[in-house]
Order: structure tokens, then C-alpha cells, then sequence
């Protein structure tokens, strides 16, 4: 059910439900954008959970890369918005946790006040860079470790369930190494009690067997490796608990309206019928906006609460509905 006649999920829920998510023996595919909108799609199509990244959210709501230009604010109330239309569980995106152990403290307590269901907090140096590109600095194992301890004491105030994920950005970095990578992560785990490892720069399905053999909790991959990327079932043979895909959905609506604009520019208003040709031949048809946004629910809250003079004439007046 989309739009305001949901009741609010209670964060209890979304985190408790998150948590039963990474612990299951099937692994738990989570694609990734940046909007309420792409969320309530991902949901649409059966997906269980949905990933609030920070590299897209940076670039469509700033049009800046990933470099820990935004702050704190910026993610939670963003991710307010996602956790309060989606009913699957938001995981989001924390960069570095905004400060030191202190400011992670604020920084899970405010995550959570916003229906969030986890986050995850990256053990790269402040300011961040992508995950994906290069140039990346760590700061040291006892820094990180002091920060994931903070961010669990944090949680255990206002909310047990909801998931610390500790991102591991080792591999790749500067001075990093696999085996460095996979002792932080066994650290992260031992010594702060964080819920789920993300273990970034996986290239290798014999890598990802390697940590989530080694890591004793649950593990989040991405693969960076050549194509094919691994199947449901290889990801389950692998042992890993979340394959994420971070900016899947993001991607894909970026790359449609790279396509799309380019084309208008070069054809004129015929590419716009061509793409709508093109939806409505689609296996899935158009996509269903004012269905996933709630239209139907404005409506019925209007019948039942606004004046019959108030009410709006929606036979005898016309609109172009998607």
C-alpha cells in the first residue's frame, strides 16, 4: 500500500525486520538509488529492502561527486523522507559518520529518530572519497574500532535492532592490503559487536568466498569484478548475506534520461513519442507514478474529510494521469 493512508512503520519494526533480512540463509539483494520514488519502484517489484547512497544522493540533489561534501543533515532528512513512504526497510548511507566517535554517537541516534532501519559508516580518513574510485585514505584500526563502538552503544539507547554496518574501504587504499582488509573487519566485529560487514572492492568470487568464510557476521558485498556478476544462487553458494547493489537504480534512470534528452535534442519532439512507444511496449508498461506516489490515497482522504462544497470535480475536468 503506497501514499498516506499507510500508517507510519514505527522504526522498531523497520530494523527489526532488516535485522531478520542479513540473518536468513537466503541472501538478501538490495538495490540502490537515491529517491523516495525509486524506493516505492524497488518496492513495487518485490525487492525486500532498499539502499539510501550517498554518491546519488550528492549527485542528484547537489550535482556534486562523492567527496563528503554533504553533512550529516543532509542524509537523515533525506532518508526521513524514503522511510516514511517505503515500507521495506531503509539501509542508508553515513560516509564517515559526520565527525569523530562523538559526532557517530548523534549522528546512529539521529539515523534512527528518522524510521531509518541501518546505516553503514566507512573507515576512510574525512573527506571521503567514492568507495569505487581511487585515492582513498583509512584511518587507523583503533580510531575506526572507537567510532563502531560508539555507534553501537549509540543504537543500544534507542533501538537494539537497527543495523551497524561497518564498511570496510582497506582494500584499494592507500597502504592497503586483503589480508589488512579482512583483520579490520574481524576487529570491527570482535571488538565493537557491529551487526554487518561491508567488505568494498570485492573483484573475485574466490575474495568474497575468502571473507565471508573468515568474518564471523554477516557480510554485505558489491562485486567490482568482470562480467557476469554473480547469480542469486552463487551469492548464496559464496555465503554472503547482502549483495548490494548501490546505485543500480539511480544508474538506470540516469543513463534513460542521458539517452532520452540526447535524443530529443537530435530528433525533436519525436523521440518523446518514441519513448512512450517504447514504455507501453515495455513487458512492464509504463511506470505506474501516480499509483506508487499515492494519488489514489489524496482522493479518498479529500472524500471523507473536505466539505462537499470543497470537493473536487474529477469526471467533468480533464488531466494527462501517468
Amino acid at each position: 500500500m503506497c501514499g498516506p493512508q499507510r500508517a507510519y512503520n514505527a522504526p522498531v519494526h523497520a530494523t527489526t525486520k532488516l535485522q531478520e533480512l542479513i540473518k536468513r540463509p537466503e541472501p538478501l539483494i538490495m538495490p540502490g538509488g537515491f529517491s523516495p520514488y525509486l524506493a516505492l519502484i524497488a518496492q513495487d517489484a518485490g525487492f525486500e529492502s532498499f539502499f539510501l547512497a550517498g554518491s546519488q544522493t550528492a549527485a542528484y540533489l547537489y550535482g556534486l561527486p562523492d567527496v563528503g561534501i554533504m553533512g550529516m543533515r543532509d542524509l537523515v532528512d533525506h532518508g526521513r523522507h524514503l522511510a516514511a513512504r517505503c515500507d521495506i526497510p531503509i539501509f542508508a548511507d553515513a560516509d564517515t559518520g559526520f565527525g569523530n566517535a562523538v559526532g557517530v554517537h548523534f549522528t546512529v541516534q539521529e539515523y534512527i529518530r528518522a524510521g531509518l532501519a541501518g546505516m553503514h559508516i566507512e573507515d576512510q580518513e574525512a573527506p571521503k572519497k567514492s568507495g569505487i574510485f581511487a585515492g582513498r585514505r583509512c584511518i587507523s584500526a583503533e580510531e575506526a574500532i572507537g567510532k563502531y563502538k560508539a555507534a553501537v552503544a549509540a543504537k543500544q539507547e534507542l533501538d537494539p535492532d537497527f543495523v551497524i554496518c561497518a564498511r570496510c574501504d582497506v582494500i584499494g587504499a592507500e597502504g592497503g592490503t586483503f589480508d589488512e582488509a579482512v583483520r579490520r573487519a574481524i576487529a570491527y566485529v570482535e571488538q565493537a559487536g557491529v551487526d554487518l560487514i561491508w567488505m568494498n572492492s570485492m573483484h573475485t568470487r574466490e575474495e568474497i568466498r575468502e571473507v565471508c568464510k573468515r568474518i564471523p557476521a554477516p557480510v554485505l558485498c558489491s562485486y567490482y569484478g568482470e562480467p557476469p556478476t554473480p547469480s542469486v544462487d552463487e551469492w548464496r553458494d559464496l555465503g554472503v548475506a547482502v549483495a548490494i547493489f548501490p546505485a543500480c537504480a539511480a544508474s538506470a534512470a540516469g543513463q534513460a534520461a542521458w539517452e532520452f534528452l540526447h535524443d530529443m535534442k537530435e530528433q525533436g519532439p519525436a523521440a518523446l513519442d518514441a519513448f512512450r512507444a517504447r514504455a507501453k511496449a515495455s513487458r512492464w508498461g509504463p511506470a505506474r507514478q501516480s499509483q506508487l506516489l499515492g494519488e489514489p490515497a489524496i482522493r479518498e482522504l479529500e472524500a471523507r474529510f473536505l466539505p462537499e462544497e470543497s470537493q473536487r470535480d474529477y469526471e467533468g475536468t480533464f488531466g494527462h494521469g501517468t
